[in-house]
């Protein structure tokens, strides 16, 4: 028997949120700690890009120190994690049951947009992960679409989860910084139309974003952290129900919101 998961949006911030978890990863612990135990982990992290979907069958997945000029314990962090070669053989068939191009990697770990949120959910890495990239080029559109094809494979025991930030703009996090720690009022203004547009089930609007949202330019000046949120949405089914299980802004420019979805 294997119980229908959530799918899930969780934030990983910057890498230092792997010392100084806080709010955002407690929210985190709650949410993993309230899920029948999942099957497996498909985790879909902005730091993959590819020009096609990629899913990884390595079996033991190296933990990614793709980050530069941080504290040195963070090199230090290990995440045991274990990949599935007949999980991951699963979602490759989902995806190309729905008309999507695949492609293999039998050697890709996980980067910390993945490793980070993992470690706090599952710190006994008992679960196996089987990353799969984003087409940061592709938009939001087929982000979502491939969380369609992604969908069957919930009732299944798989757990969904889309890593990335409400937030990112790097950028405006240096002139923060130096300006004394100002959030810009475009951070809040844009996590809001997001979460009221995901309660109204505006589907429309949400794939309109960067037309649509206010700031939504500076919020994103590319798109790849937000996509994995497209791809969590769309495998929970049809006109899903999303819950913010947590709000909060860190590094005065990074929204952490989390959110879980639901099938109606």
């Amino acid at each position: 028997m294997t119980t229908a998961q959530p799918t899930l949006f969780v934030p990983h911030g910057a890498p230092t949120f792997a010392l100084r978890p806080g709010a955002a990863g407690a929210a985190l612990v709650r949410q993993a700690q309230a899920l029948a135990q999942p099957r497996a982990i498909v985790i879909v992290s902005p730091h993959w890009d590819t020009a096609v979907p990629t899913i990884g069958f390595a079996e033991r997945l190296e933990t990614i120190h793709d980050f530069w000029g941080f504290p040195e314990e963070l090199y230090a962090i290990r995440y045991p994690a274990t990949g599935c070669r007949e999980a991951a053989e699963e979602v490759v068939a989902a995806l190309q049951a729905a008309g999507l191009p695949t492609a293999k990697d039998n050697d890709r770990g996980l980067d910390h947009g993945a490793w980070v949120p993992l470690r706090l959910m599952f710190p006994e890495a008992d679960v196996p992960v089987i990353p799969l990239s984003v087409q940061s080029r592709a938009g939001a559109t087929h982000a979502w679409q491939v969380g369609r094809a992604l969908a069957p494979l919930v009732d299944r025991g798989f757990l969904i989860v889309g890593s990335g930030s409400i937030t990112h703009n790097l950028r405006d996090f240096q002139t923060a910084w130096r300006n004394g720690g100002q959030t810009p009022a475009y951070v809040r203004q844009f996590s809001d139309w997001l979460a009221n547009r995901l309660a109204a089930q505006d589907l429309a609007a949400l794939l309109d974003y960067r037309q649509q949202a206010p700031g939504a330019a500076q919020a994103h000046p590319s798109d790849e952290h937000l996509l994995p949120l497209y791809t969590a949405l769309g495998a929970a089914g049809e006109h899903p129900v999303a819950q913010r299980f947590h709000a909060g802004i860190d590094d005065y420019v990074i929204a952490m919101d989390a959110y879980s979805f639901l099938p109606q």
